[in-house]
């Protein structure tokens, strides 16, 4: 099994479509995958939550990890969002990603099923066991209704030793904490909510699997890379200026914000799959306003 760092700024790349949502942008997309590689992020995130997986087809999930790793070559990890609500689906799609290019994949916790805790550690182990690769969970509550509990974590990586890191986009900063004191340096843990970067990172996280970076990676890298160095002025300062962007961008349901910000910089169209639908006029308006004061400050 191949080892691959997981810290930094990753950035959860966003699914650039046609005007009409019907096919993948791929010019777009290898575009955006160059910027990020040129904006110094430490990974990308293809087929996750911000790329719209749950509307793509098996083809282009596999398209999107090959492309990316043609663009950026063995320069930067590819993390690959194949969890679903199925264990066997997220058994095929995880080898179908590795196939493609991926380095490693990211297991999200089953929605809608709403399986107990034996439920989620049984899933995660059935597909660590079938899956010769590091894997990344994803405990994010608020979209799978279910969330991971420190204890079952626990019990996972002393039954799955490719588990290695979790993306925690559970909103607040104690899921991180309690893992970290009683994990160590046995997993890694990312923050999965870009405003609490900075926070959560204070208490021993590795970095963000960022929305934000999309637009701003080399901003994104900056404040991950003043931690890393123990510089905690400058990040607070370029975390603090940040601020005001994380939280417009989730204005509205990810990734129509971020998708948004990215059309009114001219690198792609806005549009989304159903039943996702393009941001708001508000929602624009407030981006267009945030994105000034940042970009002027």
């Amino acid at each position: 099994m191949a080892a691959i760092r997981i810290e930094g700024a990753f950035t959860a790349l966003v699914t650039p479509f046609t005007a009409d949502g019907s096919a993948i942008d791929w010019d777009a997309y290898e575009k955006l995958v160059t910027a990020q590689l040129q904006g110094g992020v430490s990974g990308l995130v293809p087929c996750g939550t911000t790329g719209e997986t749950p509307t793509l087809s098996d083809d282009e999930q596999r398209e999107l990890v090959r492309r990316a790793r043609a663009v950026v070559g063995d320069r930067l990890p590819l993390l690959v969002g194949t969890g679903s609500n199925d264990t066997a689906k997220s058994i095929k799609a995880s080898k179908a990603a590795l196939q493609a290019g991926a380095d490693a994949v990211m297991i999200v916790m089953p929605y809608y099923n709403k399986p107990s805790q034996e439920g989620m550690r049984r899933h995660v182990e059935l597909i660590a066991r079938a899956v010769e690769a590091p894997i990344v969970l994803y405990n994010i509550p608020g979209r799978s209704v279910v969330s991971l509990a420190k204890d079952t974590l626990l019990g996972i990586l002393d039954a799955c030793p490719n588990v290695i890191a979790v993306k925690d986009a559970t909103a607040n900063v104690n899921f991180c904490q309690d893992v970290l004191q009683n994990a160590g340096d046995r997993v890694v843990v990312m923050s999965g909510d870009d405003p609490l970067t900075l926070p959560m990172m204070s208490v021993g996280a590795r970095g963000v699997i960022s929305v934000t970076s999309n637009l701003y990676p080399a901003q994104v890298s900056a404040v991950t890379a003043d931690i890393q160095a123990g510089r905690w002025e400058d990040a607070r300062a370029k975390h603090f200026a940040l601020l005001p962007v994380h939280r417009a961008l989730f204005c509205e349901p990810n990734p129509q914000p971020i998708k948004a910000a990215l059309a009114l910089k001219g690198r792609m169209n806005s549009a989304v799959r159903p039943p996702m639908v393009e941001a708001s006029e508000k929602c624009r308006q407030t981006l267009e306003r945030v994105m000034r004061d940042y970009e002027g400050s």
